[in-house]
């Protein structure tokens, strides 16, 4: 069996033992949360590669164990790390950079657009102040020079609205071609 297909059936098997649990601090499971993403993603005619993105985003969270409370205990899980280095050999830097970057993109998007700190979730508030707080401005420039901060912005905004309860979207069944044909 080949390094993709491997990688694929481990992020099923994650989906299914692991997505149930809450999404830390929002209304909707990891893997409602993942999948509402792809959804968004999809309805927007992104490219594979991004839906894929937008589906495995979180994946960190899957991959790591630490608890759903780990943002009150005052850690930082690097759930974005975690997602990159489990991502990168399978699907490359097109899918593995913007899921490393989307917390980079909401630390840019709250320094560069003035409305976006305040449509924030609590939740999303309280991780932001662990993962460094907004962007100085020379980190907004380094970040704006990224070949994939662009598609990581586009998933950071995809993510802040996957979070509604109820929503009826595809299960991950219907991503599995997708993620196929965005394998490298």
């Amino acid at each position: 069996m080949n390094l993709g297909m491997t990688v694929i059936d481990e992020i099923v098997r994650l989906f299914h033992t692991q997505g149930k649990s809450a999404y830390l601090g929002e209304p909707v499971s990891q893997e409602e949360h993942a999948l509402q993403a792809a959804f968004l993603a999809e309805r927007e005619g992104a490219p594979p590669h991004l839906v894929a993105a937008a589906l495995l985003h979180d994946i960190g969270h899957l991959l790591h164990g630490l608890p759903e409370n780990v943002a009150d205990q005052g850690i930082d899980g690097r759930h974005e790390v975690a997602g990159k280095v489990f991502l990168r050999k399978a699907f490359g830097p097109a899918v593995s950079e913007p899921v490393r970057l989307h917390v980079d993109a909401k630390r840019y998007l709250c320094s560069s657009d003035p409305a976006y700190l305040g449509r924030l979730s609590p939740a999303s508030i309280q991780s932001l102040h662990l993962q460094g707080g907004p962007f100085s401005p020379s980190e907004s420039s380094d970040f704006e020079m990224n070949p994939h901060a662009q598609d990581a912005v586009r998933l950071r905004r995809w993510d802040d609205e996957a979070k509604i309860p109820g929503l009826d979207v595809p299960g991950v069944e219907h991503y599995l071609q997708l993620l196929e044909s965005s394998l490298i």
